[in-house]
């Protein structure tokens, strides 16, 4: 399954770059379900995050990525790449990649796309999936901008 979000901010492609802390990673994170956040290195290749998710008392599992590739795009971009881990995704997920781009925007500005590809081990619960997804994404965009700016 393939979703695919973008969100304008007012801060350029560098300054944003700079702005990919572990406190945005934690602020980026929705109310359900819970994480706890056990490891994060950065966003440069080799880089591991790891996380725990929980839901109340119950645990859903174990998330680690690993950042695979980042650099700089044409017109003054960049981006980076973390990819689940074989046999440390929760269920249901059986693959997970999550290309973040920071497109140079209008007016100086940055265009954050969340670029994600994930699969369970069946095409129907990919898309039942689909919309928990797509709002756990959805989610980051008024964070982004009030990280980064509202677009001018």
């Amino acid at each position: 399954m393939h979703l695919l979000l973008r969100t304008t901010v007012a801060q350029p492609p560098a300054e944003v770059w700079a702005g990919f802390t572990r406190q945005l990673f934690l602020d980026l994170a929705p109310p359900l379900p819970q994480m706890r956040l056990l490891r994060f290195d950065g966003c440069h290749r080799g880089d591991l995050v790891e996380i725990e998710l929980h839901l109340g008392p119950l645990r859903l599992g174990r998330w680690t990525s690993l950042i695979t590739d980042h650099g700089e795009l044409p017109g003054g971009g960049r981006y980076f790449v973390d990819e689940g881990q074989p046999g440390q995704l929760p269920g249901p997920l059986r693959f997970w990649r999550h290309r973040h781009l920071l497109e140079a925007g209008p007016n100086g500005g940055c265009v954050i796309v969340e670029d994600l590809e994930y699969r369970t081990a069946s095409p129907l619960l990919d898309w039942l999936l689909r919309p928990a997804v797509w709002a756990q994404f959805a989610w980051r965009r008024p964070i982004y901008r009030r990280y980064f700016g509202p677009p001018k």
